[in-house]
């Protein structure tokens, strides 16, 4: 496709009218007698009271009265029920608290647990008011055929879907293994498009590379099994000589806080390791656990930037607190809270920002972010040319 010589950004903002229009349609799925029925299972993860009568719904009934007398057109319950659902968890305005319908929410699982099916092998996030790719993975489509990390996502199949979220375009990009997909991106205000053909996507949690007697491990998620395989990684580094641990936490966006807690007790011995705080379950303290901190006496340098996220935050700041490790990069992304998921009926799954965290000495995370020890920038240009120029500083220390 012949390259366009200007990108101009669109100002559409297509959520608030899909919010509306969901919640207007709604109200009527089952309302009258039954509406309060409908939202009431929702009461308590929304910080409401579990007895609905107490949330007046009159003026929702009175919309949907109205729509149904005048609208031009049909009204589908089961649209409008999963309409109202998502306007009304959108409504509280934390991006981190999400309905997601059964589709979504089974995408979501496989995401956590790194079954991403077949694609093109890019890792994407939010950048700067877009989505844009955060690294292409070895050996995989999108490498060869020339996508940059730091492109922005712009369409796919021809679609415009760079005013979605990451979550959505990755649903776009995936598809059948063999499969072609178009993908058009904008670099340097100009629109570049790749055909590539899907393949199967190995998207393991954590490896380990050794670099003489330093050992590097890679987390790229805290899923169920990655604090398994860290454990069997150090199982084997008295037999080859480790001295020093590099712990790469880039671009991890977090997971399950238990498998940070497992990479944790690897160097902190039944510690505090995070302090949570809560309107509704009360405050609370982590612990690491004991007996298996067979790392705390080993150098260790822990590598972040603004991509390490979350569960990742975690680690790396409570190895920053005890001074058990030196942190080097560019200051971490800043998600300080915690997500509960509930799984509802017809396999949807409400995931619920209930509580914030803290490091052990009470340093707020959410907003604010880690500051690494030694700051070292790497550039989309650096990951490009297969620089790391943070990594050759943690090699140093």
């Amino acid at each position: 496709m012949e390259e366009k010589k200007e990108w101009k950004e669109k100002k559409v903002n297509l959520s608030s009218a899909i919010i509306i229009g969901a919640v207007l349609a709604v109200v009527g799925g089952v309302i009258g007698a039954n509406w309060g029925n409908l939202f009431g299972g929702f009461g308590p993860y929304l910080g409401l009271s579990g007895n609905s009568t107490k949330v007046n719904w009159s003026a929702l009934d009175e919309v949907y009265d109205k729509l149904a007398t005048t609208y031009n057109g049909e009204i589908s319950e089961s649209e409008a029920i999963e309409g109202a659902k998502k306007g009304l968890t959108e409504s509280l305005g934390d991006k981190y608290t999400v309905y997601m319908d059964s589709e979504t929410s089974s995408d979501f699982y496989d995401d956590l647990h790194g079954n991403v099916g077949s694609g093109i092998g890019v890792e994407i996030g939010e950048r700067d008011g877009y989505v844009r790719v955060l690294r292409t993975l070895p050996d995989n489509p999108a490498r060869r055929a020339g996508i940059l990390a730091g492109d922005i996502l712009y369409k796919v199949d021809g679609e415009e879907v760079y005013t979605l979220s990451s979550e959505e375009i990755a649903k776009k990009v995936r598809g059948d293994q063999g499969t072609e997909v178009s993908v058009t991106v904008v670099r340097d205000g100009k629109e570049k498009s790749f055909t590539m053909e899907r393949e199967k996507i190995n998207n393991v949690s954590a490896y380990v590379d050794y670099d003489g007697s330093t050992a590097i491990i890679t987390i790229t998620r805290f899923d169920d099994n990655t604090g398994t395989m860290i454990q069997g990684f150090t199982n084997e580094f008295k037999d080859k000589g480790v001295d020093k641990v590099i712990l790469d936490l880039r671009g991890n966006g977090g997971g399950y806080v238990s498998a940070a807690k497992d990479l944790l007790s690897l160097w902190l011995d039944n510690e505090p390791i995070l302090i949570q705080k809560s309107k509704h379950f009360g405050d609370s303290t982590e612990n690491s656990n004991s007996g298996k901190a067979i790392l705390k006496d080993i150098k260790t340098i822990v590598l972040v930037n603004g991509s390490t996220a979350s569960a990742s935050e975690i680690a790396a700041g409570a190895l920053q607190d005890y001074g058990k490790a030196t942190l080097v990069g560019e200051k971490t992304y800043g998600k300080g809270v915690v997500q509960n998921l509930y799984n509802l009926s017809g396999g949807s799954t409400l995931k619920v920002t209930t509580a914030e965290w803290f490091t052990p000495k009470e340093r707020s995370i959410n907003g604010e972010g880690i500051t690494p020890d030694v700051e070292v920038e790497r550039t989309y240009e650096d990951i490009n040319a297969m620089r790391d120029p943070q990594l050759d500083k943690a090699k140093e220390l």
